[in-house]
């Protein structure tokens, strides 16, 4: 490692990087649910178009997660990172400059380069940060992918009100210049603006490892039932809460932001747990927590705060359960990043689809009841999935 690397514990700058990074990895996406009527207004999308402007980045998510594997091969990690952090830069000046056109193609622009660090940033932390401290990396990680989404959607709004949607929504690359600065100063610019091809893993590296492709199957089911759920609830949650409690839109939407904050503390919280339990009993308590929302909802929705709190725990907490199994799994940089790539492909395809399938079985059913049965099934693909693959993992190396 060169530059600050050189001169500081390389775990510390590792984690501070990344915690810059996640920063910019959620917020550009989520920013743009608070202006979205005034957007329209001005640029005259339909409701299909302007839906397009949160579901473009998920979707590219899904489809580019091959491409983004193979670009952090050829590139190497940390130029693959730069990109992600100036495409995300670039994105956001593009959509807020232009015209619709060119809004859609700025928030295609957040999608890929996005995509690029979902893949990258986990193979960075299996390769720099000690083994015993991976999992608090990938919680830190998980925890500031919510700190960002959560920053971003609370001031984006009074941020509209005071300079209007366009520069509101380009504030968010305020957190891109400084991942990118810190990024450059903890690497040196020779190893963040060169590309440095990985080298070729050996072919005994490379060779299938027995158990690895069920484990990796299994993670990928898994993170599938963590994305639907997570996008389904995330999205439908605030109308829930008005149809069945009365709330208003903002009281809604004030209550739902407790399934989004929380994640933070579940993010952080796995690892501490993992340093005490199994494996196994951790994905175990995460499950039955993420089980809270739908059942509890279902059965006791007065209670719908408590149900929030434990959902919202378990999702941040189940990020950081799959992938930190991912990276304790692969034997290689380049097989971290291709069952990353399967994984994220897989997983956020289901993100793509969940919030229309569980909106189109409500409009169906004309009640609440069946969606929350489909979000719990999507819970329980998580559950055992996920419990089997990591148990599985702990015994893999």
């Amino acid at each position: 490692m060169t530059g600050l690397l050189s001169r500081l514990p390389r775990s510390w700058v590792v984690l501070a990087c990344i915690a810059l990074i996640s920063l910019c990895m959620r917020g550009p996406i989520v920013s743009v649910a608070p202006v979205l009527d005034t957007m329209q207004a001005e640029l005259g999308f339909p409701p299909v178009v302007l839906g397009l402007l949160t579901s473009i980045p998920v979707l590219c998510f899904s489809l580019a997660s091959p491409a983004a594997a193979v670009a952090g091969r050829r590139f190497g990690a940390e130029f693959a990172v730069t990109l992600t952090l100036l495409g995300v830069l670039a994105g956001v000046v593009l959509r807020s400059a232009g015209p619709p056109a060119v809004v859609l193609l700025g928030t295609v622009l957040i999608g890929l380069a996005i995509t690029v660090g979902n893949i990258c940033v986990p193979l960075i932390i299996r390769r720099d940060v000690s083994p015993r401290r991976q999992g608090t990396a990938m919680g830190l990680y998980s925890a500031f992918l919510n700190v960002g989404a959560f920053l971003t959607s609370v001031v984006t709004a009074p941020l509209a009100e005071l300079m209007g949607w366009r520069l509101a929504l380009a504030a968010v690359g305020i957190f891109a210049l400084a991942a990118t600065a810190a990024w450059a100063l903890a690497f040196g610019p020779r190893r963040a603006f060169v590309p440095v091809p990985l080298p070729a893993a050996p072919v005994a590296a490379a060779a299938p490892v027995t158990g690895a492709f069920w484990i990796t199957a299994g993670l990928t089911a898994g993170f599938a039932g963590q994305a639907f759920s997570y996008y389904g609830v995330t999205t439908w949650l605030p109308s829930f809460l008005g149809d069945a409690l009365g709330m208003t839109a903002t009281q809604a939407g004030a209550g739902a932001s407790i399934f989004q904050v929380l994640a933070i503390v579940g993010s952080l919280g796995v690892p501490l747990l993992a340093k005490h339990w199994s494996p196994t009993a951790v994905a175990v308590t995460v499950s039955a927590l993420w089980a809270t929302i739908p059942v509890g909802l279902l059965l006791a929705p007065s209670l719908w705060w408590l149900w929030c709190a434990g959902a919202g725990i378990a999702q941040g907490g189940g990020f950081t359960i799959i992938f930190s199994a991912l990276i304790r799994v692969a034997k290689d940089m380049a097989t971290a990043g291709r069952m990353s790539a399967l994984v994220q492909g897989v997983g956020y395809l289901f993100a793509a689809v969940a919030p229309s399938a569980v909106g189109f079985v409500h409009e169906r059913a004309g009640n609440w009841t069946p969606p929350l049965l489909v979000i719990l099934g999507s819970v329980l693909t998580f559950a055992v999935c996920t419990t089997l693959s990591v148990r599985h993992a702990g015994k893999h190396r």
